[in-house]
């Protein structure tokens, strides 16, 4: 008798290798090594989600936690690991993939909802254990539902700063990104310096009917538009690992400053120094920054929507602006006419390259010489050939008949 995903039962898991798929990732050791380390911090189940400490979309191969941990390589889902049970949560989109890639230690559940999560782990771990997730890996939302989802059970909600599976991981996983930090290009900045950007933070800063003292932002886009500054530290994404803390009177930006080229330095410290200085500080001295910060007679300005709980935490409530978004997400969404100039422009060569592909298309197509994977790749080289490429926003996805 098979299971509902087609997938005999089996158990113990070498007993069921003769039906896994050759895709499927053998995770008995990695599971046996992250049981330990809970068993070592007093851990009844740890859970792991498929995101970073900046709530990207997309994910760094560094932050592929769930993806090394389960197999899974989709780009949504959520783990939990139990000393004897592990089971992965994602949509529909990934559920035959999900079976493909993970071995028999694991159970598949066909939902997303953090209710369902949380019932899985009521039965799963007994009154009086203890739930740990890491505190800079969810959203404040998020961390709130699991909170309410196991209040009153008799279980704990334990936030633990040290993350189990990097300790577990320890050096096959990847390496930070050594890649350059650049400045934007004269020719595509979109009319405004990052000086007027920081000026006009400040002015909505002075203006807010609470009088903020601060804004923090965590977004990796919110800090690489307000710099002018890009980087390539995620797949299709031109950011770079980084905060920032921005006062009336000072600029710490939080980053790899060894990876900014000289150019991007000079642009930065210019101003130095004054009001219109940048500080660099290590990108891992931010916790400390922000706890320090948070002592003093401050209101930090925060956008709820990519701050996780952990940086949220370690400042007071009374000390606490919060809006869904910062105002530099709202003021880079309002695009100017230089952007919307850029913007236009940027889709008219993307649309060149598209026609070319198309052209392409009707004459190899015929001859039985193209398939799914080989257009993509040719419409990407196509893409590249133009002006300003810096590769797709996101892998293609093509299809046919």
């Amino acid at each position: 008798t098979g299971t509902a995903g087609g997938r005999p039962p089996c158990s113990p898991c070498p007993l069921c290798h003769q039906y896994l798929p050759p895709t499927a990732t053998e995770t008995t050791a990695r599971l046996a090594a992250l049981r330990g380390a809970m068993r070592a911090r007093g851990v009844d189940a740890y859970v792991v989600p498929a995101t970073d400490a900046h709530m990207s979309e997309y994910i760094s191969e560094r932050d592929a936690r769930l993806g090394w941990l389960s197999g899974f390589t989709g780009s949504a889902g959520t783990a939990v690991v139990t000393l004897h049970k592990a089971a992965l949560w994602t949509d529909s989109r990934y559920w035959t993939q999900a079976e493909r890639q993970m071995d028999c230690n694991w159970e598949l559940q066909r939902t997303i909802w953090i209710k369902s999560i949380g019932l899985w782990i009521l039965e799963a771990v007994p009154e009086g254990g203890n739930v740990s997730m890491d505190p800079f890996l969810f959203s404040i939302d998020t961390w709130s539902s699991y909170s309410e989802a196991l209040h009153g059970s008799g279980r704990t909600l334990l936030p633990m700063e040290t993350n189990l599976v990097d300790q577990v991981w320890t050096d096959q996983r990847p390496p930070p990104a050594s890649s350059r930090i650049y400045s934007l290009p004269a020719e595509l900045l979109a009319g405004s310096s990052w000086q007027e950007k920081v000026t006009g933070i400040r002015q909505q800063m002075e203006q807010h009917v609470q009088s903020p003292t601060a804004v923090l932002l965590s977004g990796l886009e919110e800090t690489a538009w307000l710099f002018n500054l890009r980087g390539d530290d995620i797949p299709y994404n031109p950011v770079f690992y980084s905060y920032t803390l921005l006062t009336n009177t000072s600029i710490r930006l939080f980053v790899d400053g060894t990876r900014l080229t000289a150019e991007a330095r000079q642009s930065l410290q210019g101003g130095c120094p004054g009001p219109l200085c940048v500080e660099l500080q290590e990108y891992g001295q931010v916790r400390d920054h922000v706890r320090h910060y948070a002592q003093g007679n401050v209101t930090i300005w925060l956008g709820t929507e990519y701050t996780t709980y952990g940086l949220y935490g370690l400042i007071p409530e009374e000390k606490l602006l919060e809006e869904s978004y910062s105002p530099v997400m709202t003021a880079k969404a309002v695009k100017n006419a230089k952007e919307q100039e850029l913007l236009r422009a940027a889709h008219v060569r993307d649309a060149v390259a598209v026609i070319q592909y198309l052209l392409w298309l009707e004459k190899m197509v015929p001859q039985g010489l193209v398939d799914e994977f080989s257009g993509a790749r040719h419409v990407d080289a196509l893409r590249q050939a133009q002006e300003h490429s810096r590769g797709p926003s996101f892998e293609s996805i093509s299809a046919s008949g």
